[in-house]
């Protein structure tokens, strides 16, 4: 039996602010996912217009992000999920050490739109993409609100690798 000091350490307060982001970051992507394919009944490759440059376009992502090494084997389709699935529990697992409030809220984003997408590739074989911007001539791809997670988690990760630590050593 374990001594109480030998006990698992506790998750930080920036480590709970991640793992609650993650959550919320998964449902919402999976809600609006839900919304897209079984409310809208958006059909592939169909573009409906929001409002502005903003379209709702219906793509199937057999790749990672943004299209790129397409996985049309099931066998890569898994070893995405997979990779992907290991990819969010080894960050959740530095979540829960997390101490500063920017890193927390990165690797919450990062964890529940890597999860979110695992989900899709598991259960359909491939992402739902629907976010449409091409109109705005500078950013061609079609996303989802899991690759916004992800994209804006890595951002807020970068920036706080910026930031200065004025702590001690030792």
């Amino acid at each position: 039996m374990r001594a109480v000091s030998e006990a698992a350490p506790a998750v930080t307060p920036a480590g709970r602010l991640a793992l609650g982001l993650a959550a919320a970051a998964l449902a919402v992507d999976q809600a609006v996912k839900a919304w897209i394919l079984y409310g809208l009944d958006l059909p592939s490759r169909f573009s409906l217009p929001v409002f502005g440059p903003l379209r709702l376009t219906m793509v199937w992502n057999e790749g990672v992000s943004f299209g790129f090494l397409q996985a049309r084997h099931d066998l890569v389709r898994w070893g995405l999920t997979l990779f992907a699935l290991a990819v969010a529990l080894a960050l959740a697992a530095w979540a829960r050490r997390a101490d500063r409030r920017l890193l927390g809220t990165a690797l919450g984003l990062i964890i529940g739109g890597a999860v979110g997408n695992a989900i899709d590739r598991a259960r359909f074989g491939a992402v739902a993409d629907f976010i449409d911007v091409s109109a705005l001539g500078f950013f061609p791809w079609v996303f989802n609100v899991a690759d916004s997670a992800i994209t804006i988690g890595v951002m807020l990760m970068l920036a706080d690798s910026f930031r200065r630590d004025d702590r001690p050593a030792g």
